[in-house]
């Protein structure tokens, strides 16, 4: 029996190119179709090959025998790529979205892990349906602009260093409790080190010495660059205040 497409899924010349892309750190692969009552197209090509990927786009175009200029959708889950693979399609004059994986429902029986991703066909039949007007198939993820995005790395530059921090003094008063020994990690414990005594009265073993002062002198790396972090964003705050 012949399938007659729905009429957003015209072949014509208002045709449009869907495009879905599962991401991996060596290879993308890539799914092209034109509605969801014609057959998809899959494509393999290395991670971040702008070349590639503009030929495949080409080659579906021609493949679905559509115009060279024929607009193309496409969509991935946000991961670990961030969002340049979307600044990469917007070169390419590719209308992007960019999906929050935890926004997909997934059935209770095929319940995926949550660190697996739904594979490039099953991402272009929701890009379909989404622009067919089913807009609940997802939430997607707002992209920021280079600017906006590169301002947060101070900020959570700030919060790495003040978990480093803790996890620096946690690992000093743990190895301190391991010997009996309970004392505040003071700008003077470095002095201190050779003169703790156990509650028995002994010596701290060399080792042990050795290993703490090596994460001393980490922990005082650590609070210089957390106190530079927090002038440059105090510096940044006065600039970006008005006089209003």
């Amino acid at each position: 029996m012949t399938q007659v497409p729905h009429h957003a899924e015209s072949t014509g010349h208002d045709a449009v190119l869907y495009m879905a892309l599962e991401l991996s750190a060596q290879r993308w692969q890539l799914a092209f179709g034109l509605g969801l009552a014609t057959p998809s197209r899959r494509r393999t090509i290395t991670a971040g090959d702008e070349a590639a990927l503009r030929r495949e786009i080409l080659a579906a175009t021609e493949r679905f025998g559509l115009r060279p200029s024929a607009p193309v959708r496409s969509c991935y889950e946000a991961g670990r790529d961030g969002f340049w693979v979307h600044r990469l399609l917007a070169r390419l004059a590719v209308t992007n979205v960019v999906v929050d994986s935890a926004s997909i429902e997934v059935s209770r029986r095929s319940r995926r892990a949550k660190t697996d991703r739904l594979d490039a066909e099953a991402l272009l039949r929701r890009l379909i349906r989404y622009w067919l007007g089913e807009r609940d198939q997802w939430k997607m993820v707002h992209v920021p602009s280079v600017e906006a995005e590169d301002a947060r790395h101070l900020e959570r530059t700030l919060a790495m260093l003040t978990a480093e921090r803790t996890r620096s003094r946690n690992r000093l008063h743990g190895l301190l409790a391991t010997h009996g020994i309970r004392v505040r990690v003071t700008p003077n414990f470095g002095a201190q080190l050779s003169t703790l005594t156990t509650p028995d009265g002994g010596r701290l073993p060399a080792g042990v010495i050795a290993r703490m002062t090596v994460s001393w002198r980490l922990l005082q790396t650590i609070e210089h660059e957390r106190r530079t972090a927090r002038a440059a964003q105090a510096t940044e705050a006065r600039a970006a205040t008005t006089a209003a």
